[in-house]
């Protein structure tokens, strides 16, 4: 098992997401769960296909972090 840092980012109709770690893999959704959802699902779908391929998955390289500024 892999676990893949997904963005999620609030949109004008509901919400968007994507993961660095895999090139033009994203889900929208109207709400955070729906988007967390399809987000999981396309996940799965996009490594189903790398593996139909012949490509092996990549290995997670992203991480989350903050950085402090004043503003």
């Amino acid at each position: 098992m892999k676990k893949y840092l997904v963005v999620v980012e609030e949109t004008k109709n509901g919400f968007s997401a994507f993961s660095p770690d895999l090139d033009g893999c994203m889900a929208t959704g109207k709400t955070r769960k729906e988007v967390e959802t399809l987000m999981k699902e396309s996940i799965q779908f996009h490594l189903e296909g790398m593996k139909e391929d012949g490509i092996l998955a990549p290995v997670p390289h992203t991480y989350p972090t903050y950085c402090e500024v004043f503003a």
